[in-house]
């Protein structure tokens, strides 16, 4: 009987297994005792050990460099959730209103968008799909006026609106008006069926200039650097990235 076709790498596997296992019950033991000694665990390790610890990682990863894309992703997930742990309940939390979707879902995606962006307006579509397929969507708007000062005015009529309970209309009105400017922020005002008098007296507010500025401080802290960009469990991701990839992203942040 001829033999079967072989699978590279499989008989490597039981050894680099055992020798990583080996290895590493060695150092673990002087991890321990290091530990009760109170002595630096690194100089504890003999050279020795460390260096045959060092080359059987080393051959591993050079003989199985397809589990290299997987660790990248772990750590980049790690560093996403120690990013948010100390502001996740905050992030998650929108200014009074400024929800899309279903404002009691049992998933949340937030996305921080400015207005005057080409690649936000190119993902309105993306996210509406997203609304009708998924029921239990939330979706927390997060203005980041970042790139006019026009993008800066629309950005609070938003919010403004969003105080009116008309945040999705203007929301909608005004990605769909262009460009954000006094005739376009107007316009996408009254589509929306907003009270004009009501919003003047709103957009100067310190608690929109508040807002404002703390989404700011939050995208910083969540290492964003431009629009949009989108929180999604632990998935930091940035730009139009489409509706599979954020539809994937929601998917696993249900666990």
């Amino acid at each position: 009987m001829k033999p079967g076709p072989s699978v590279p790498g499989k008989r490597a596997w039981p050894a680099a297994i055992g020798a990583v296992l080996l290895l590493g019950g060695l150092a673990a033991g002087w991890f321990w005792h290091a530990a009760q000694t109170r002595i630096d665990p690194a100089a504890a390790l003999d050279a020795g050990d460390r260096a045959a610890i060092e080359k059987v990682v080393h051959d591993y990863i050079l003989g199985n460099p397809e589990i290299l894309p997987k660790a990248m992703e772990n750590l980049r997930l790690r560093d996403n959730a120690q990013r948010l742990s100390a502001i996740r309940e905050e992030v998650h939390k929108p200014y009074p209103g400024a929800v899309l979707g279903n404002p009691d879902g049992k998933v949340t995606l937030v996305e921080f968008t400015d207005f005057a962006c080409g690649y936000c307006r190119q993902s309105v579509a993306d996210v509406e799909h997203l609304i009708a397929e998924h029921p239990d969507l939330r979706i927390v708007i997060r203005e980041l006026p970042i790139l006019s000062p026009q993008s800066t005015d629309a950005a609070r009529w938003a919010l403004a609106a969003a105080e009116q309970g008309k945040y999705a209309a203007f929301h909608h009105a005004m990605f769909a008006a262009g460009r954000p400017g006094p005739e376009t922020i107007r316009k996408a005002a009254l589509a929306a069926g907003l009270d004009m008098e009501r919003v003047r007296a709103t957009i100067a507010s310190p608690r929109i200039e508040a807002e404002l500025n703390r989404n700011l401080e939050l995208a910083q802290q969540l290492g964003f650097e431009g629009t949009p960009s989108w929180i999604a469990g632990d998935q930091l991701l940035s730009g139009a990235v489409g509706k599979d990839a954020l539809s994937d992203a929601i998917e696993d942040a249900r666990g």
